[in-house]
């Protein structure tokens, strides 16, 4: 598969790819917070060649301190990858079953371990769409050929939690949580409801609409300007629950054309699950003012 145009790759374009002569690896990252676990799913039916990877074991380093999703080991990631057939020359197309926000993360990794934004992408829809495309899939196991990729991390920007204080009032700081999680009429997961203060709320499933397809450009830069996240020359961060989903508003800032890819959006990787577990950090509670 040829260098991509957009961090998006539509079904059809997917599979004319596997069927060329340079197969594109494929990343099934099926995952549901709080189970069943994606394995199954995968086993019982997947995308020819594709392999599956676990968020929480091979995305993700060990719950603690640092937040639920903390940046996995780059050379744990870098055995992940190698496994799943990646190489320094790969074009890695990730999908989940959901609405696009945890093959995000799955994006956004490669992008921070060091691939080039035209070689990653998300399948737009997913595995819905794939499905619903009439596109073939296998129970057969993928056994690719292991790769020889290298992570270098850093290539994609990261903040903690005194940076997102500070840009909270400075820039702007985005919270890709669901409404009532950011207002803090609930909080199911983590130990105190609410948001940072200042933040705003861009919830990831209003990136997408029916069938889980990512929203036109135009329309997704209107939902980031009306957050005040429109002007491209503004200093802009995104945080969610445990910093998985949040990838998803740095992935739809990119396809509206608000933040090229050499400039992308930063991202708080230890969000929500870390700054609520410390008692001396301030909560926010309501809609934006």
């Amino acid at each position: 598969m040829s260098a991509l145009s957009a961090p998006l790759v539509a079904s059809s374009s997917l599979q004319a790819a596997l069927t060329g002569p340079d197969r594109p690896v494929v990343l099934d990252v099926r995952y549901r917070l709080g189970g069943p676990p994606g394995r199954p799913d995968h086993d019982a039916g997947h995308i020819s060649g594709a392999v599956f990877v676990d968020l929480d074991t091979e995305l993700a380093s060990a719950p603690g301190v640092a937040g639920r999703h903390p940046l996995p080991e780059p050379a744990r990631l870098q055995e992940v990858l190698r496994r799943a057939g990646v190489r320094e020359d790969s074009v890695v197309v990730a999908h989940d079953d959901g609405n696009g926000s945890i093959a995000a993360r799955a994006w956004w990794l490669l992008r921070w371990a060091g691939l080039p934004a035209d070689r990653v992408a998300v399948l737009d829809g997913g595995w819905a769409g794939w499905l619903a495309a009439g596109l073939p899939t296998t129970a057969e196991p993928s056994l690719p050929v292991p790769g020889d990729v290298t992570v270098r991390p850093g290539g994609m920007p990261v903040i903690d939690a005194d940076e997102a204080a500070a840009l909270a009032r400075s820039g702007v700081l985005l919270d890709a949580r669901a409404g009532a999680r950011y207002r803090g009429e609930l909080e199911p997961v983590d130990p105190r409801a609410g948001h940072v203060p200042g933040a705003r709320n861009v919830p990831t499933a209003d990136l997408v609409g029916p069938g889980g397809f990512w929203l036109a450009p135009d329309t997704l830069a209107a939902r980031f300007a009306a957050a005040g996240a429109g002007p491209a020359d503004a200093e802009v961060a995104a945080y969610c629950g445990s910093g998985v989903t949040a990838a998803a508003l740095v992935l739809g800032a990119e396809r509206a054309g608000l933040r090229p890819s050499s400039r992308p959006i930063a991202l708080y990787v230890g969000s929500w699950s870390n700054w609520s577990a410390d008692p001396s950090r301030p909560v926010a509670t309501g809609a934006a003012p």
